[in-house]
Parts: structure tokens; C-alpha cells; sequence
């Protein structure tokens, strides 16, 4: 009887081993805190957020177009299911999500796409910075296979208004016209080149050149944060990313409105946004897609937060190529700096040739301009609101280092004033807003129109 004891007692330890055993394997298994997807046209990410780094394998299959994505020591849960009712119909590359446990400690997942891509798969450490804060992880960014050109579009857009599409022959003809002369440097890599005006015969001695061209200014307006980067966030909730892209899509509607008549004839106006939906760009992106469509101003919009609730009021910003004007401006271009952090950049492809840009272009020539542009903001910011600081502050922000466009970062207000955030999502005060933006663009126009960029020139 003693001998059967003894033998039950070993099987009890035996198993009690192997219970042990299994809420190991469970514990060390990553736990699945959340999934985001971020539809956009520019590119689709989705986002797998951890509490351990994701060990992963991935394929991409050409024909039928899929990304399939193998994470190690994993079981399958509930939130990893969810990934599939989160992709919406609209969503331009993906159309479906396949989940399903591939082996014991290997969950497989493929997103079926409608076009072809060229995947992105990466990690990124936890991060703890101002109101954002992420454990690890997991990203899987779908690129078009082909890049659309954005001077293209936003010339298509100009000629169409009411008449059928453009001809190609007509859209290279107004993107060459519309080339600015050339200054030595080319901010696009020679992987992306944008078309090069033809050369021009000199006109007749008894020709004049023709007054009448399809020139118009581009406004390239920037929208702060977006995606995974909310920005900042107010007390109750405002977030920066949704204020800013709204009163950016207000600005649009009115610069796309506007025909200047300037000392050098007719200047119409065409806004373009780095952003039009809520996704994540790399600051560097931001600037690059400005210089593709040859912007002749450059403005990202902000809304300001700081620790003590009762600092308000709006400031502008132009690039410093020294020291920063103040201590807060210094500050303010540190944290805003930081925003390829919190919305997820993936370094290893990363274009070094841009980087090169951003840190050796800027000009002295672009911050004048930039001041005088800031100048006739703060003039019109103060009709309608408060000014944090009467003066154009000057920092090193990444954001403005476009070393041919004059370019300014707007801080429309503060959002973590309970007063400020009020307005900030106030139509009355969007559209007021938007109003004094628009008459500083003009006023700058009036008194810098951009050089002749046409046929004749």
C-alpha cells in the first residue's frame, strides 16, 4: 500500500510539473494588447501593439496579391480576430484579412489586397513621450508598387473643373511650365525625377512674349501628427491631429478660390495637403512632397500644448539656422521633432540622400522669406485671436528645412487651455481661423510674387 502511495504521490508531482510547464509556455507567450489599421491612399498600415517584441516572418505573393505575416509564440486571441472586422470596405489596398493558429506557437496572418504592393514589415520599442504611449510594436505598411506624381494630380485637378480629363500632352506641358528655374540643387533623388522643362526657343526680335500663362502658386499646407501620433490632446479629449486637418481642409477651399492680381498679372492659387485622412508621415516625407509639386510656400499647422493649462495663444514659427529665438522655441522644435517616434518610422529605409538635405540645404535666402511670410500671419492671427508671442520665433524644426520654399510652422493655439481647445473645435472659429491664414498668404503674394515659371520665362 505504502508503495502505490509513493507512486501516486510522484504522479501528482509529475503533473503538477507539467501544469507548471503550461503557465509557463503561456506566460512567456506575447500577449496581443491592440490592432489598428490606418487606411489611406499614400499608403495602408496596420499596427499589432504588444506587451513583448514580436518575433516574425513575411511573404509577400504577387499574383493574386497578398501579405502573409507568420508571429512566433503566439496563440490566437480575441483581439488578433478583431484585426478583421477593422478593415473597412473603402480601404485601398487591402480587401480581406485571413487569421488562423498555423502550428502550436505560430499564428498566420494574410491580408489579401486589391493592388500590388511593396510591403513594409518592421518593429518599434515601447515609447513613452508626452500624452502617447506604446508598448511594442508590430507594423505592416502596403505602398502602391507605383508612386503617383503629385504635381501630376494636383495639375489634373487645376485644368479639369468642368471639362473632361486632361490629355497627357496637356498635363506635361503645364508641369513643365511650371518647373522653377534652376538653382543648382535638386531636392528629388534621381530615383524619383520630375519631368524637366523643354528646352524653349528665344522669341522673334519683333515677338513679344505671350502675357498669358497656366502658372499659378502651389500652397503646400501640412497638417501636424496623424495616424498612430494623435499630437497633442486637450483636457477633454481634443485631439491635434483632427483640429489642424480641418482647418487645413477649410484653407484649402479658399486657396483653391483665389486669383491673385499681382504687379506681374493673374496668379491663381492651388493648395495641396501632405495629409488629407488620418495616417502617419515622416517629417521628411512632409517636406519631400512639397518640393515634388515645386510648392512656393510651406505651412504645417499645429496646436500647441504645454504643462501649465492657462498658457495660451497662437505663435509662428520659421526654421533658425543657429540658435533657437527663446528657450520655448528651442523646446517647442525638440517635441515636435520627436513625432516620427510616436507615429512609427521605419529607419532601415530611411532615404539618405533626403536626410542629407534637410540637414545641409536651408538657405538664408528661404528663412528671410519665411519671416516676411510670418510676419503677415501674426498680423492677421491677431484679429481674431490671441498671440502667444508678438514676434516670428526661430527654431531648428526638421519640418521646415526645405531649403527652396519659404516655410512656416503655425501654432493655431493652445489645446491644452480648456478655453483654446473650446475654439479650436468651434466651426465659428475654424472658419476665422482659416479667413486670417488665408489673407496673410495673400498679403505675402502681393508684396513677393513668386518668380515667372512659364513657357515665356
Amino acid at each position: 500500500m505504502n508503495h502505490h502511495n509513493r507512486q501516486r504521490r510522484k504522479l501528482l508531482q509529475a503533473s503538477g510539473v507539467v501544469l507548471l510547464l503550461g503557465r509557463a509556455q503561456l506566460a512567456w507567450g506575447a500577449s496581443i494588447l491592440a490592432v489598428r489599421v490606418w487606411p489611406a491612399v499614400e499608403y495602408t498600415r496596420v499596427t499589432i501593439e504588444s506587451d513583448t517584441l514580436l518575433k516574425f516572418t513575411h511573404t509577400f505573393v504577387a499574383n493574386p496579391p497578398r501579405l502573409a505575416v507568420d508571429i512566433e509564440g503566439i496563440e490566437l486571441s480575441t483581439a488578433l480576430r478583431d484585426l478583421v472586422g477593422k478593415v473597412r470596405n473603402d480601404d485601398p489596398f487591402i480587401t480581406g484579412v485571413r487569421i488562423a493558429q498555423f502550428n502550436p506557437t505560430t499564428v498566420r496572418l494574410v491580408l489579401e489586397l486589391r493592388q500590388p504592393a511593396k510591403p513594409q514589415v518592421f518593429t518599434l520599442a515601447p515609447l513613452q513621450s508626452g500624452q502617447s504611449s506604446f508598448q511594442h510594436r508590430l507594423v505592416l505598411d502596403l505602398y502602391p508598387s507605383q508612386e503617383a506624381d503629385p504635381l501630376e494630380a494636383l495639375i489634373a485637378e487645376r485644368l479639369m473643373g468642368d471639362k473632361p480629363p486632361p490629355s497627357k500632352d496637356a498635363l506635361g506641358e503645364m508641369i513643365a511650365s511650371h518647373q522653377k528655374p534652376p538653382t543648382g540643387f535638386s531636392p528629388t533623388p534621381p530615383s524619383q525625377p520630375i519631368p524637366v522643362a523643354p528646352p524653349v526657343a528665344a522669341p522673334a526680335m519683333n515677338e513679344k512674349p505671350a502675357d498669358k500663362t497656366d502658372r499659378f502658386a502651389v500652397v503646400a499646407l501640412d497638417p501636424g501628427h496623424g495616424g498612430e501620433d494623435p499630437g497633442a490632446i486637450g483636457p477633454n479629449g481634443t485631439r491635434e491631429k483632427d483640429v489642424v486637418l480641418q482647418i487645413a481642409q477649410l484653407l484649402q477651399e479658399r486657396i483653391n478660390k483665389t486669383v491673385l492680381k499681382t504687379k506681374r498679372g493673374e496668379l491663381p492659387l492651388r493648395a495641396f495637403l501632405t495629409r488629407d485622412t488620418d495616417f502617419f508621415l515622416p517629417l521628411n516625407v512632409r517636406v519631400q512632397k512639397a518640393q515634388k509639386v515645386q510648392a512656393d510656400l510651406f505651412i504645417s499647422l499645429h496646436a500647441d500644448a504645454f504643462f501649465n493649462p492657462k498658457v495660451r495663444g497662437a505663435s509662428v514659427f520659421a526654421l533658425s539656422q543657429g540658435a533657437a529665438s527663446s528657450a520655448a522655441a528651442r523646446w517647442m522644435a525638440n517635441k515636435e521633432n520627436g513625432a516620427d517616434a510616436i507615429g512609427g518610422l521605419n529607419i532601415k529605409v530611411q532615404d539618405q540622400y533626403v536626410q542629407r538635405a534637410l540637414l545641409d540645404m536651408s538657405t538664408t535666402a528661404q528663412i528671410n522669406d519665411s519671416l516676411k511670410l510670418g510676419t503677415e500671419m501674426l498680423g492677421q492671427i491677431r484679429r481674431v485671436g490671441k498671440l502667444h508671442k508678438p514676434q516670428v520665433e526661430q527654431a531648428g524644426f526638421a519640418v521646415l528645412k526645405a531649403p527652396d520654399i519659404p516655410s512656416l510652422l503655425v501654432e493655431t493655439a493652445f489645446i491644452s487651455n480648456p478655453e483654446e481647445e473650446a475654439l479650436l473645435i468651434s466651426p465659428a472659429y475654424q472658419n476665422q481661423l482659416a479667413d486670417a491664414l488665408m489673407r496673410g498668404i495673400e498679403n505675402y503674394f502681393l508684396r513677393n510674387p513668386p518668380l515667372a515659371r512659364n513657357r515665356s520665362a
